[in-house]
């Protein structure tokens, strides 16, 4: 018997536009302006942020999801760059993807020597002038990855974060008297969302 068309369109490939999408979704809980923004930038509506991330939700979870490296690769082709990152006494490989967004930033997924991804963030680009970082007014959302944030206020703590694509980092930072103040401050995939200052 003939089977009939269900009738139900096939789903459109997952792009890095659409991945692009997932990275907002996951800050839009600290930053929804900045979200938004970004969003109409990309000339997208709310429903399709929240399908791009339903659907990559549902590609991490399925049991039949192929490797974390291999759906990288799938969703943004191959790397712009790979570079040898030494972690401990391992020689690691790390993937770097653009990021039209944030031009001057990367998408980094870093893998162990078996192939297994150990980190999945955004870094600065590699030679690229990262921010100024002095004080806490220059702790602003977006400003920084983890790495700048901790390099200039060492030494700084990690913090376990809130979900999988989540930091933080307790360190000490002057304000603009020059007294130095406890902050916390959270990060949604590599990236500064919000500081606060500890009583």
């Amino acid at each position: 018997m003939e089977r009939m068309p269900s009738g139900k369109p096939p789903a459109s490939p997952f792009t890095a536009r659409d991945f692009q999408l997932v990275l907002l979704r996951r800050m839009a809980d600290h930053n929804p302006d900045l979200v938004e923004n970004a969003r109409r930038e990309l000339g997208v509506s709310l429903a399709e942020m929240r399908e791009a991330n339903k659907r990559w939700q549902a590609m991490v979870r399925s049991p039949r999801s192929r490797t974390a490296a291999a759906r990288y690769r799938s969703v943004l082709g191959a790397p712009e760059s790979v570079i040898t990152r030494k972690v401990g006494d391992l020689d690691c490989e790390a993937w770097l993807w653009p990021v039209p967004l944030w031009p001057d930033l990367r998408f980094e997924v870093l893998l162990a020597p078996n192939g297994t991804v150990w980190n999945e963030w955004l870094i600065r680009t590699p030679g690229a002038k990262g921010p100024t970082l002095r004080t806490l007014s220059d702790l602003t959302p977006w400003s920084c990855t983890v790495d700048e944030a901790a390099h200039a206020f060492a030494p700084a703590r990690p913090l376990e974060g809130t979900a999988p694509t989540r930091w933080g980092l307790a360190f000490r930072a002057p304000d603009e008297e020059g007294v130095g103040r406890e902050v916390v401050a959270e990060f949604t995939w590599g990236l500064l969302q919000r500081v606060a200052v500890r009583a």
